[in-house]
């Protein structure tokens, strides 16, 4: 399968789960009778946007057609689409709108990224790429998660780590919260690099490997990276409370820095004293022998 054929897929089936979601009345138009599926028709859809009935659907069909800027933000104001959503639109139809992305995973990494986060202790920083491949972190990232850094590289990522480790071997307690916006902003990185193999390969084992990605996945939604509160669990010291906070890295937009601070001074004195344990992995899930993930 082409690029370009994979590309106009995406946007058929992007623009196919936008228009689901925007019911007749939010548009200002009557309900009408016999909808046999949610949202607006096609040719509302068209009427709307000011574009023929014709080319709309073929746009959402993926045919090869050519799409003006006028035309997506037509359609965009239409579906009212977020600004990230917007830029999406654009990506999948080859339009260009965002700058030229960097690539994020050929080049390695400045040494002065790891003098940084080094630097950070004890605050946990780790850095990651769109994909959210984790490709530097310092002692203190790794003392917290053992399992992450353990992993082998094709599975030593956030996303694949949250979805596929079962419960018992889990210590992040509030990962169901970051399902949706996590496979959301994976999906909003997807449309810069649709025509990656890698991407897509890595793509179609998450899905294979765990229905609930799979689900999510299909509903095209997307989103940016945001800041997240995280809370862990440590079998001895109790709950321990973080703010995830991302800052990019200028020199390569789609690579980010996550550094993980507590909360308030007593998770602090927590964090503190996880990392201060030697023998006792620091974030561990309950024991359970016979784990199907242990790493």
């Amino acid at each position: 399968m082409t690029v370009a054929i994979t590309r106009r897929e995406e946007l058929a089936d992007f623009l196919r789960r936008r228009r689901a979601r925007i019911s007749p009345g939010d548009v200002g138009l009557p309900p009408g009778l016999r909808r046999r599926t949610p949202g607006l028709r096609r040719e509302e859809v068209a009427q709307l946007a000011g574009v023929g009935v014709t080319w709309y659907t073929w746009l959402e069909q993926g045919r090869r057609i050519n799409a003006s800027p006028q035309v997506l933000d037509a359609i965009a104001r239409t579906l009212r689409l977020e600004p990230v959503e917007r830029e999406h639109l654009y990506r999948l139809a080859n339009v260009p709108l965002a700058p030229v992305r960097d690539s994020d995973g050929d080049c390695p990494l400045h040494p002065a990224i790891q003098q940084i986060i080094d630097a950070l202790a004890p605050n946990p920083a780790s850095v990651v790429n769109a994909r959210y491949d984790l490709l530097a972190w310092n002692q203190p990232y790794g003392a917290m998660f053992p399992n992450m850094v353990a992993a082998p590289p094709g599975e030593r990522n956030t996303i694949w780590q949250i979805f596929t480790m079962p419960d018992c071997c889990n210590g992040f307690l509030n990962r169901a919260d970051e399902y949706g916006p996590l496979v959301a902003s994976l999906r909003a990185a997807f449309g810069r690099h649709v025509d990656e193999p890698d991407w897509a390969e890595f793509v179609q084992r998450l899905c294979a490997a765990s229905a609930l990605f799979a689900g999510m996945w299909a509903a095209h939604d997307v989103a940016r990276p945001r800041q997240w509160n995280k809370v862990f669990r440590h079998d001895t010291l109790g709950e321990l409370h973080m703010v995830s906070t991302a800052m990019i890295l200028p020199h390569s937009p789609d690579t980010r820095m996550l550094v993980y601070t507590p909360v308030d001074a007593d998770n602090q004195r927590r964090l503190e004293a996880i990392l201060a344990l030697r023998d006792v992995p620091p974030i561990t899930p309950h024991s359970h022998e016979g784990c199907p993930r242990t790493r």
